[in-house]
């Protein structure tokens, strides 16, 4: 019997979507919540922030 693939499907970025992207990362939001916010994966946001170049806010949690 032949394996069952899955179909990617890639949205594509519209002028609006990269517009918020933009907007979100400078009011210091995170990846994953701008990425949830937009309603990608956050690999699909990293990637396209890091074309456009968008720095997010970093989280690191302090270890005392």
């Amino acid at each position: 019997m032949a394996k069952r693939t899955r179909r990617v499907i890639r949205a594509s970025w519209s002028k609006e979507d990269v517009k918020n992207l933009r907007s979100l990362a400078k009011a210091r939001m995170s990846g994953p919540a701008i990425a949830k916010k937009l309603g990608r994966t956050s690999g699909a946001v990293s990637q396209k922030a890091l074309v456009l170049g968008v720095r997010f806010r970093s989280i690191r949690k302090v270890k005392r």
